[in-house]
């Protein structure tokens, strides 16, 4: 691993990873709670969020921010 990478938790991680992870943890109704956007909230999907996401960079970080927050909590 790279000087760079090595403290970084989303090194390595695919985008879909990250949504399937969240979703399994949280559930789609709970996700779209803390994460207000419709692609979690209106008939929810693994492909129509990624779409979303990939188009979107605000919501990508907080997508990606309650990722590393799920992770590091007990």
């Amino acid at each position: 691993m790279t000087k760079q990478q090595a403290n970084n938790p989303l090194h390595g991680v695919t985008l879909q990873k990250i949504v399937t992870q969240l979703v399994d943890h949280y559930g789609w109704s709970e996700l779209g709670k803390r994460i207000d956007i419709r692609c979690f909230q209106n008939d929810p999907s693994v492909k129509s969020s990624l779409k979303f996401l990939r188009k979107t960079p605000w919501a990508r970080a907080k997508v990606e921010a309650l990722y590393i927050a799920m992770l590091q909590k007990p």
